[in-house]
C-alpha cells in the first residue's frame, strides 16, 4: 500500500468514525442539535426574566448585536424580526443607563430607517419565515408600548414618534387570535409554535395544554408565554424551559425538540453518500413509532407535515426497513404536496423529499399491477414534472424552509436525477451548470458567503449527478471533477461549525448543527469515492474539531 493510499484510507476511516459519533448523538441528545435563536431569547428575555439564566441571555443579545446597530443576518428582511425581538427584550430590562440602554438605542435606530426611513421595507420584501405575518405587528406593538411607557435616558427619536407597521402586512389576523383565545377559543396546532404572539391572552389558557416533554408548539418562546414567570421549578413547562438553558447556557433555540427532523435528515444523507452507517434501533423504532395515518411531525407540539414525514419514510427504506408512503397522500393537491393541508405557499423541498419517498418506496418493493402502485408512479411524474416547472431560468431552485439556493436545488435536482431519469435529465445539467458558474474563488459556495453547509450541498449535487457513472467510480478529470476538488479541499480546511451563518428558517434563521454535519461528512465521502486517492485531501481539521 503506497503513503497515499495508506493516508487515504485512514481519512476514511476517520469519516466512518466521525458518521458513527453523529448518530450516537441523536440517541444521546434526543432533543436534537440545533443552534439557539436570538429572536427566541428576545422572547424569554421580555417573558420570563424569573427563569435561570436571565443575565446570560441579557449578556448574548449584546454580545450578538452587529455594528451597524441590528442583529441576524446581512439581509434587512431576514435582520429584521430577530432585530424587533432583542430591541423589544433590551426596553424590557430598562429603566437605567448602561450597555442594554445604548444597545436599545441603537436597535432602535436601525428598526426606525427599516420602517420609517426612504426605502423602508414592506410586507413583500420581507422573507418567507414561519408566522412573521404575526410576530412583526405583535413586537412592533411591544415597542411602541415601551417607549410610551419607559423610552430610554437620550432618545433621539422625535417625540411621538413610533415604529410603523411595513406595508402589506396587515394586523387584523394578529387581533383575530388574541380575540379567539380572549374568548376562550383555541388555536390550529401550527399557531401554537408562535404562541407568544397572543400577549397575555396565552398565559395559562385553558384550551392548550403542554406536551408531554412540557413544551407548547415545540417552542421555548411558546412554553413561556403561555407558563408566565415565576412557576415552580417543578412543573412539566417550567422544567422543559430550565432544561433548555441549561443546555444552552442561557440562550434557546427557537425549535425544541426536533427529534424526528434531525434523525430523518441525519441519516438520510449519510446513507444516500454511502456512509452506511448502522443506525441503533432505538432510532428506527423511534421513526416508525412516529408515522401514523397522517405522517408524523419534527418533533411533540408541532403539527404532521409532509416534509419531515416524507424524509423519515426515505430515511427508513435507505436502512433496509420501508413502510408504505400512504400517509403522504393527505397532503397531496392536483398538481404538488403541500407542506401541511391549507399551507399558503409551496415548497420545493417538501416535494423533492416526496419524490425520494415515493421513488425510493417503489425501489425497495417492487409492486406491479395494483392500484396502489399505479397510483405510485403516476404521483413520480406528477412531483417531478411540478418541480421541474418550478426551476428557475438560471437552472436553480429556491424554497421557503432554507435562505439558500444550493440547498432547495441540490435537494430538487438530487431526487429528479434518482427518481425521474432522462425526463428530467435536462433540468439536472442546467442545475449542475448553475453550480459550476457559481463556485466562489476560495473553492466555496453560499448565498452571502462561502458557508461549509452550502459547499457540501454543492459537491453532493456534482458528485451524485456525475456525468457516466458507469464508467467508473472515480470521476475523470474535466471541469465537475475539477470544481469538487476545490470544493471538497475547501470542506477539508473549513468544516462545518455551530457559528457559521444559519440559514434554515423558522421564527429567525437557524443551524441544525448535526445535520449540517451529516451533509459535509457525506460530501468528504462522496469525495474520497469519486475523486480518487488524493494524498492532499487530508482531514486534519475536521479532526481536530470533532465533538
Amino acid at each position: 500500500m503506497s503513503a497515499g493510499t495508506h493516508s487515504a484510507t485512514l481519512a476514511v476511516a476517520d469519516l466512518f468514525a466521525d458518521a458513527e459519533a453523529l448518530v450516537a448523538r441523536l440517541v444521546a441528545e434526543p432533543w436534537g442539535q440545533v443552534s439557539p435563536s436570538v429572536y427566541e431569547t428576545g422572547r424569554l428575555v421580555a417573558l420570563s426574566p424569573g427563569l435561570t439564566g436571565h443575565d446570560q441571555r441579557v449578556a448574548h443579545l449584546l454580545r450578538t448585536q452587529q455594528p451597524y446597530g441590528g442583529w441576524g443576518s446581512p439581509e434587512p428582511g431576514y435582520a429584521l424580526v430577530p432585530t424587533l425581538s432583542a430591541t423589544d427584550a433590551l426596553l424590557a430590562t430598562l429603566p437605567g443607563r448602561g450597555p442594554r440602554a445604548e444597545g436599545a438605542s441603537a436597535g432602535l435606530r436601525v428598526l426606525f430607517r427599516w420602517l420609517r426611513g426612504p426605502g423602508a421595507l414592506t410586507g413583500p420584501e420581507l422573507p418567507d419565515l414561519p408566522a412573521i405575518e404575526l410576530i412583526v405587528p405583535s413586537l412592533i406593538q411591544s415597542i411602541n408600548r415601551r417607549l410610551d411607557e419607559t423610552p430610554p435616558s437620550g432618545g433621539w427619536w422625535p417625540g411621538g414618534e413610533r415604529l410603523r407597521t411595513p406595508a402589506g402586512i396587515s394586523e387584523a389576523p394578529l387581533t383575530m387570535i388574541r380575540d379567539r383565545l380572549a374568548s376562550g377559543g383555541g388555536l390550529p396546532q401550527k399557531l401554537l409554535h408562535a404562541l407568544e404572539i397572543a400577549g397575555d391572552v396565552a398565559r395559562r389558557h385553558p384550551a392548550i395544554r403542554p406536551e408531554t416533554t412540557g413544551t407548547v408548539g415545540a417552542s421555548p418562546a411558546a412554553t413561556a408565554a403561555w407558563l408566565g414567570d415565576g412557576a415552580a421549578p417543578d412543573e412539566p413547562a417550567r422544567a422543559f424551559l430550565e432544561r433548555a438553558v441549561r443546555r444552552y447556557g442561557g440562550p434557546v433555540p427557537c425549535g425544541l425538540p426536533i427529534t424526528v427532523f434531525e434523525r430523518g435528515w441525519v441519516l438520510s444523507w449519510l446513507a444516500r453518500a454511502g456512509l452506511g452507517v448502522a443506525p441503533p434501533a432505538e432510532i428506527v423504532t423511534s421513526l416508525v413509532a412516529s408515522l401514523g395515518p397522517g405522517g408524523t411531525a419534527a418533533a411533540a407540539g408541532l403539527p404532521k407535515d409532509a416534509d419531515t414525514t416524507a424524509v423519515a419514510l426515505y430515511a427508513l427504506a435507505l436502512a433496509g426497513a420501508p413502510h408504505s408512503p400512504d400517509a403522504l397522500w393527505a397532503f397531496e393537491n392536483d398538481t404538488h404536496f403541500s407542506t401541511w393541508p391549507g399551507e399558503e405557499g409551496v415548497s420545493v423541498s417538501t416535494n423533492a423529499h416526496v419524490l425520494e419517498a415515493f421513488g425510493q418506496y417503489r425501489r425497495e418493493v417492487r409492486e406491479d399491477g395494483t392500484a396502489e402502485a399505479a397510483r405510485r408512479t403516476a404521483t413520480v411524474a406528477k412531483v417531478a414534472a411540478w418541480l421541474r416547472d418550478q426551476q428557475s431560468d438560471d437552472g436553480n431552485w429556491h424554497d421557503r424552509w432554507h435562505a439558500s439556493p444550493y440547498y432547495a436545488t441540490a435537494c430538487a435536482a438530487l431526487a429528479l436525477h434518482e427518481f425521474d431519469g432522462p425526463a428530467s435529465a435536462a433540468a439536472v445539467d442546467r442545475a449542475v451548470r448553475w453550480v459550476l458558474e457559481t463556485q466562489r474563488p476560495d473553492g466555496s459556495w453560499g448565498h452571502w458567503t462561502g458557508t461549509a453547509e452550502e459547499t457540501a450541498y454543492a459537491v453532493q449535487l456534482l458528485l451524485l449527478t456525475r456525468p457516466d457513472p458507469a464508467a467508473g467510480e472515480e470521476l475523470p478529470d474535466g471541469p465537475h471533477r475539477r470544481a469538487a476538488e476545490r470544493g471538497c479541499d475547501h470542506l477539508a480546511r473549513f468544516p462545518a461549525h455551530p457559528e457559521d451563518p444559519a440559514l434554515w428558517h423558522d421564527k429567525d434563521l437557524y443551524q441544525p448543527i448535526a445535520v449540517v454535519r451529516a451533509a459535509t461528512l457525506a460530501a468528504l465521502h462522496l469525495g474520497h469515492r469519486h475523486l480518487g486517492d488524493r494524498p492532499r485531501f487530508g482531514l486534519d481539521q475536521w479532526i481536530a474539531w470533532r465533538p
